[in-house]
């Protein structure tokens, strides 16, 4: 069974992951979405924390102590500060955490020393495609072999910094398999268009990519002539978007909890008005139901078990918990959960992604 009580070494990191969040992620956070851009010293501060570079093999300049357990301690914390931060800090680990899975002895030498420098790299994974039934396991982005080259076309969408990245891992369909592609922005037949307009997360660019036959050497193909099992991957992401989902949603029960305790209404706390007290006992319990869900997963992921299973009932788990959550936090603050001047309707808003998110983030 696992441990209940973190480490010393995870009490640390949920430490400065907490820091991190209340300094720098959370005081920023309506500014950035306003702008629609997030500071460049944000991000730095972010990749600073390492959580990245600590899970690189020791080869590469990492520290060889990849944790999905630890990942999620620190994630949550992220996210609890601004979920569109937290999303910055962990795009590059969306293309890294595959090549350290299933990459080879040659893909992982020529990429992944970048990700354990001190600065943040421009690299990303092309995952989620604009079509009502998306599904990791039946992308519609297809990848055919054409002598000794791969020829990829299709459309993805919600791509982080497509814009500026240096390459892109791109998930396809070949023939009956998902398999992924390491490809550079600069190929022939990459185009990014305009950028997303979605109902949240303004603060992240996410754009959409049209891959129009793009040639590909054969050594693009993630795992070589093996290729890979896309399920350990794919537990990875909805691992690392149910933590997201967990850090949203504390923010919001907090942040409607001190109002409640704050407000008075007739000369008493709101808090104390039973349908209140009830909204927010249930928004508690339900947390803490689902942070045991994510952590038995991240637990199985680091005993290299099957996780897809307890992955997808967490991802499934937080993104509903996540909305109800954000939803009660407007209701307990009446009318001003509905103005910007507090945050819980940002929340909201990117409450409603979290079901969507799935493969732009890894642990």
């Amino acid at each position: 069974m696992p441990s209940f009580e973190p480490s010393s070494e995870q009490k640390m990191l949920i430490e400065a992951a907490s820091r991190l969040a209340e300094e720098v992620f959370r005081p920023g956070a309506a500014e950035a979405e306003s702008n629609g851009t997030l500071a460049p010293s944000t991000i730095e501060k972010g990749w600073s924390l390492g959580l990245l570079a600590t899970g690189l093999p020791l080869e590469v300049g990492g520290l060889g102590e990849r944790s999905a357990l630890s990942g999620v301690l620190a994630v949550e914390e992220l996210a609890r500060g601004d979920l569109s931060a937290a999303l910055a800090t962990l795009a590059p680990s969306a293309f890294a955490l595959p090549i350290v899975m299933a990459g080879t002895p040659d893909q992982r030498r020529k990429y992944l020393p970048r990700f354990a420098g001190a600065n943040w790299p421009a690299s990303t994974a092309a995952v989620i495609e604009p079509t009502y039934n998306f599904d990791f396991a039946f992308p519609e982005v297809r990848a055919h072999r054409e002598a000794a080259e791969f020829v990829l076309t299709g459309v993805k969408g919600w791509v982080p910094f497509a814009d500026r990245a240096q390459d892109l891992l791109v998930y396809a369909s070949e023939g009956d398999r998902v398999q992924a592609f390491i490809v550079p922005r600069s190929a022939p037949g990459v185009m990014v268009q305009d950028r997303e307009k979605l109902m949240g997360l303004d603060a992240i660019p996410l754009y959409r990519v049209t891959f129009r036959d793009v040639r590909l050497e054969a050594a693009a193909r993630l795992g070589g002539e093996a290729g890979i099992e896309h399920e350990p991957i794919l537990a990875a992401a909805r691992v690392a978007t149910s933590a997201l989902g967990l850090g949203l949603a504390r923010a919001a029960y907090e942040y409607a909890l001190r109002y409640a305790q704050d407000r008075r209404a007739f000369g008493a706390p709101i808090g104390q008005k039973q349908a209140v007290a009830f909204m927010l006992a249930e928004m508690a319990t339900e947390i803490e139901a689902i942070r045991l869900l994510v952590w038995e997963a991240a637990w199985r992921i680091d005993r290299g078990e099957a996780a897809g299973r307890a992955a997808h009932l967490a991802h499934l788990g937080a993104a509903d918990m996540a909305m109800m959550v954000a939803d009660r936090a407007v209701q307990v603050l009446g009318g001003h959960g509905y103005v910007r001047d507090h945050p819980v309707e940002r929340w909201l808003r990117e409450a409603r992604s979290l079901s969507s998110l799935t493969g732009i983030a890894m642990v």
